[in-house]
């Protein structure tokens, strides 16, 4: 089984915002001499979108789906200093510390539902984890994913694990399916629905979930405002995944019936 390795890399250059991102991520070099694409600890749901992308990235790529390389990234607090612009400049400001980058893939173009390419197991791939993420916002107006190099390619996973926005209540959703899935982008591609979900629950072990859940640094978990600790908020996080994945049947079965 390979093992997860995060690399931690220093920003060096901040090179451009990318205005359609909603929360206002942006074009970095780092001192590794790459691009990314840096999501701030400081922009709008903050920590928990850079949590929901961590966790949803490596599950993505436990089953063989193609993920940018996922980074940490440290960003210090000369940036904000020489921004002219006072929106960006207060997101540097309060984002000062680790942060989450992905590997800036150049020249990928977004997925087009009538044009881009997507064969039918990975396409049912992507909707079973979007349905086990819970993930509310891979739809035809915004797709979050890339094509590159004639290969399909996930990004954006921050608006999963919307459980995390409301902790006194997160035990109310382990019991939920997905019906929002009828509403994914690849759905009517995926054809390989029960082949899709054997695969998964061969590679999404209980080794792997474990895995990646230690792998959320301390300080993204740590929230004066709720009662959980860190601990606590990896514990829930674990017996959510494993909630979907016993429920693996039905949410094939309510995408095959969304179809």
């Amino acid at each position: 089984m390979n093992t997860i390795d995060i690399r931690t890399v220093d920003v060096v250059q901040y090179i451009q915002p990318l205005r359609e991102g909603g929360s206002l991520p942006a074009i970095v070099k780092a001192d590794d001499e790459f691009l990314y694409v840096l999501k701030f600890r400081g922009a709008g749901q903050g920590k928990k979108v850079l949590i929901s992308e961590l966790i949803g990235g490596e599950l993505a790529r436990s089953i063989g789906l193609k993920v940018p390389e996922l980074v940490f990234m440290n960003l210090d607090d000369s940036f904000n200093k020489t921004e002219p612009d006072e929106e960006i400049q207060d997101l540097l400001k309060f984002s000062v510390g680790l942060n989450l980058g992905l590997h800036f893939l150049s020249e990928a173009i977004m997925y087009d539902p009538l044009v881009s390419i997507a064969d039918g197991m990975t396409a049912s791939k992507v909707v079973l984890l979007d349905s086990i993420i819970s993930n509310i916002d891979r739809t035809a107006k915004n797709t979050n994913l890339l094509n590159w190099k004639k290969e399909l390619w996930l990004i954006d996973h921050g608006a999963s694990f919307y459980f995390h926005h409301n902790w006194k209540q997160w035990r109310n959703h382990l019991e939920r399916t997905f019906p929002i899935i009828k509403d994914h982008v690849l759905l009517e591609r995926a054809d390989k629905l029960p082949q899709a979900a054997k695969e998964i629950t061969l590679h999404m072990t209980h080794e792997k979930i474990n895995e990646i859940i230690t792998k959320i640094p301390e300080d993204w978990l740590i929230d004066e405002s709720e009662d959980l600790s860190p601990n606590d908020m990896r514990a829930a996080y674990i017996e959510f995944i494993h909630s979907r994945l016993s429920k693996i049947d039905e949410l094939v079965k309510e995408a095959e019936d969304a179809r």
